[in-house]
């Protein structure tokens, strides 16, 4: 064998014996003592200096920071944080959705409630926390995807691969020989094959012949890339529809109306950019409530409801009055915003009159349901000018009441047999102190129940069109019942870019898992006064119908002239080989 290029011995264990500056010692194993320059090290030290090793510095440290950043695994891991991060806005009631709650919540649980406080649970979607996770993964998606892109556009410009001068080891590899056939034909029929195939083909000339280099599935990387763009157009819309979007709840009695201002929400949450001046111009009135349920008889659990309808008329500026009906799951949308069905129970019609025969209280009383499924709700009504003392009136409506020894319940949630169940306080309702209190709660510490002629507490019950006298003459009556419904309304501009983004991300995705990347690779040439003609593909993952592909091309290759099939010249494989025939990993890049 020639040595005008001896190759270094590499991986080959040369006798120590014949290692320059090895000694005995050193031959025998130890040498682990400190070289000359004072460190300890096994290594053999190279002029009696060890290599100098370059330190990062600032630069060098704040790139490699960056490129663990913008690295595929930290964008996974941060969107895993995210969503682990979520999950205390789903346990715990949250300040800004339910503050009543939430302040329940911590004088229930006392120290406990104070910690998870401090730590932002009750404020998670706006804590530091979870916001600089939701900033980290916006920079990880954005660093990740642009140099991908770049990649990306430079593969869709650029000609299919070379064809490698082996294709022997490549998958589904194919060899006949084709006496006295053309092979110009052979190529520009499989030229024309792949084309209609939907491959990129390249007929390329060689020395011995000529082949066409194909490739197909570029769309997979497409589709994946759309994908991470997508989910990063979710999360940009999704903070932007965070500052500017607001929401809003209200509770509308039959015959009463809404008009979207902010004083006449019951509840209001908002973004950091919410303006009140562009709140949409509309309003509407509520006609009509109903509701159906279950009937003893029929399919399900009595009581059971089956459908819930509000009618409403609405107006909104430019257009006339139209009719709309509300159901749940199906929202009313106008202009600028969404209102849905949120909830609705009984608005019983009370009216208290004082000894002078003064109306102190009166209207549709918007109820409480207790949480049953027959709507057993709860009665809160004060009147502060009643004289001699202000008063409260409180206890239960029953749509379909029996007052019995488990205390007043109803027992179907329609009002078959609608009645009130009341009693009546007197004393200082402290609204005068100043300390805002919720409508449908009273403080009874500091009011006294009313006696009645026994010098029992009094005990009233009441059906509609009934009324009932106090000793001192204070009156309470059942005038009618009402329905009222309850509303959400949901203004967020982003809200259609959110879905438009989440559809693309989905086809983005289905894109990236089920398009096969995958090269195919046809050459003809002259050997020994025949032509041979040689089919190969590679794949880039998993394709199992690769194989059968590279067969069939060949197969109608080998209709254009008769031959015969010789056996394979190599097990069919996924191997990767550059344009030189050697294998070389990465070459499917």
């Amino acid at each position: 064998m020639s040595e005008k290029n001896p190759r270094p011995d590499h991986g080959v264990r040369t006798d120590d014996a014949e290692r320059p500056g090895t000694g005995p010692d050193e031959a025998s194993g130890s040498g682990t003592g400190p070289s000359e320059s004072g460190s300890w090290s096994s290594k053999p030290e190279v002029d009696g200096k060890r290599a100098a090793v370059p330190s990062l510095g600032l630069r060098g440290t704040l790139l490699f920071l960056w490129r663990q950043l913008t690295s595929m695994q930290t964008a996974l891991v941060l969107l895993m944080l995210l969503a682990v991060a979520a999950i205390p806005g789903s346990l715990y009631p949250q300040r800004s959705v339910n503050p009543a709650l939430t302040e329940q919540f911590l004088e229930e649980n006392g120290r406990w409630g104070e910690v998870l406080d401090a730590l932002g649970f009750f404020e998670v979607f706006s804590s530091p926390w979870f916001s600089a996770i939701y900033l980290l993964l916006f920079i990880s998606l954005i660093g990740c995807i642009v140099p991908r892109v770049g990649v990306h556009l430079r593969q869709l410009r650029a000609k299919p691969p070379r064809t490698p001068s082996r294709l022997t080891r490549f998958t589904g590899y194919t060899r006949l020989e084709l006496p006295g056939a053309q092979a110009d034909s052979l190529i520009e029929t499989a030229h024309r094959s792949l084309r209609r195939s939907r491959y990129r083909a390249e007929v390329r000339e060689e020395k011995a012949g000529r082949s066409v280099s194909a490739e197909r599935g570029l769309l997979r990387e497409t589709g994946n890339l759309l994908f991470h763009i997508a989910l990063v157009g979710v999360l940009v819309c999704n903070a932007g529809g965070t500052l500017t979007s607001y929401r809003g709840q209200v509770t509308v009695v039959e015959g009463g109306g809404f008009a979207n201002s902010l004083t006449q929400y019951d509840s209001f949450e908002s973004g950091a950019w919410f303006d009140e001046n562009d709140m949409p111009d509309f309003r509407f009135t509520l006609e009509d409530f109903r509701a159906t349920y279950v009937q003893p008889g029929e399919a399900g659990r009595v009581g059971e409801p089956r459908s819930f309808e509000a009618d409403v008329q609405v107006t909104t500026p430019g257009q006339e009055q139209e009719s709309r009906t509300l159901q749940v799951n199906k929202p009313l949308h106008v202009p600028g915003a969404s209102m849905y069905l949120l909830g609705n129970g009984y608005a019983p019609e009370i009216t208290v009159t004082d000894p002078e025969g003064t109306v102190v209280a009166e209207g549709p009383l918007i109820t409480v349901p207790m949480g049953d499924i027959n709507y057993t709700s709860q009665v809160v009504l004060k009147a502060p000018d009643a004289q001699p003392e202000q008063t409260a009136v409180v206890g239960f409506f029953l749509p379909t009441g029996t007052i019995d020894e488990q205390g007043p319940r109803s027992l179907y949630p329609d009002a078959l047999d609608p009645q009130l169940a009341l009693t009546v306080y007197q004393g200082d309702l402290g609204l005068d102190s100043g300390v805002p209190q919720n409508a449908y709660e009273v403080d009874l510490t500091t009011l006294t129940q009313v006696p009645g002629e026994d010098g029992d507490p009094v005990l009233i019950r009441l059906y509609p069109g009934q009324e009932y006298s106090l000793a001192d003459g204070t009156t309470v009556s059942f005038d009618g019942l009402k329905r009222f419904a309850a509303f959400d309304i949901v203004h967020n501009p982003f809200e259609r870019w959110i879905l438009i983004s989440a559809l693309v991300a989905v086809g983005g995705l289905i894109l990236s898992l089920f398009v096969p990347r995958r090269r195919l690779w046809v050459r003809v040439r002259e050997q020994g006064g025949t032509t041979v003609l040689e089919v190969a593909g590679l794949a880039r993952s998993d394709d199992p119908a690769l194989a059968d592909d590279v067969k069939a091309l060949a197969s109608r290759l080998s209709e254009v002239h008769d031959g015969q099939r010789l056996p394979d010249a190599a097990p069919s494989g996924h191997p990767e080989a550059d344009a030189s025939g050697g294998p070389r990993e990465g070459s499917a890049q």
